[in-house]
């Protein structure tokens, strides 16, 4: 049995059954037997509070798809005691949003999430997650490269076994660690990518997204922008190109 410090992931997701063969069957199972990590997976749906267990809604200003509702959201990380008064308090936590618009991760990131004590991810579908997550809730906004996918559950995972691999103990040989390419001579060249990822967002390549909301309109003083009520579609089309970032 473990007797060093563990960590806790929180996975805020639509979909846990996804995890399940993550966490049974890799080294993520070991870890866990092992007392070094913990995952707790809630499901947002069980959060939110009409009959229908409703998660998302259509978007404000109109446009393809559905929107992550902010309520169901902020029940959960409420019932976990982690929002909104947590927020950039407590400096062995932190709460990311799974985004493309996020930062992009790197092994430096993993680094700096191994020494917290707890990691909430909060795994967005659809066509993204009302940006008042973004704003009040999260602690910041992560991506896992450039480019875009159904949801955020496999970024979820990608994060989760990068960073409990750097935990100490996960790995059982702490040699294995200094073995590997992103030490030292592997940040160069992530270094190198970075710049390379920074030059193609400069040049305005590859897909962009923009804030998106959903109902209601007010919730605990965080607000919908006035522009996205209107109703007018040119002024709705250039508040979105001058909030659109590229991912």
């Amino acid at each position: 049995m473990h007797n060093g410090r563990a960590m806790t992931f929180h996975v805020l997701t639509t979909f846990p059954g996804m995890f399940s063969g993550f966490l049974g069957e890799t080294m993520m199972k070991r870890g866990i037997e092992a007392g070094i990590v913990h995952v707790n997976l809630v499901n947002i749906r069980e959060h939110a509070t009409d009959k229908h267990k409703t998660t998302d809604d259509t978007p404000y200003g109109g446009g393809p798809g559905m929107v992550m509702k902010v309520e169901p959201i902020f029940n959960v990380l409420k019932a976990l005691k982690k929002a909104p008064s947590s927020k950039h308090q407590i400096s062995n936590e932190r709460i990311v949003l799974l985004s493309p618009r996020g930062k992009q991760f790197t092994q430096q990131i993993a680094q700096e999430y191994a020494k917290l004590e707890s990691l909430t991810l909060i795994c967005g579908r659809y066509e993204g997650v009302d940006q008042r997550v973004a704003d009040h809730l999260a602690d910041e906004e992560l991506s896992i490269g450039p480019y875009i996918l159904s949801g955020g559950e496999v970024a979820a995972m990608a994060v989760m076994e990068a960073v409990a691999r750097l935990v100490p103990g996960f790995l059982g040989n702490p040699e294995s660690l200094r073995e590997e390419s992103f030490s030292a001579k592997g940040q160069r060249a992530e270094a190198r990518e970075n710049q390379r990822a920074l030059w193609a967002k400069a040049q305005g390549l590859g897909p962009t997204e923009y804030p998106q909301f959903t109902k209601p309109a007010d919730f605990h003083g965080w607000n919908v922008p006035d522009v996205l009520l209107s109703g007018d579609h040119a002024e709705i089309e250039r508040w979105r190109k001058k909030h659109s970032r590229a991912v």
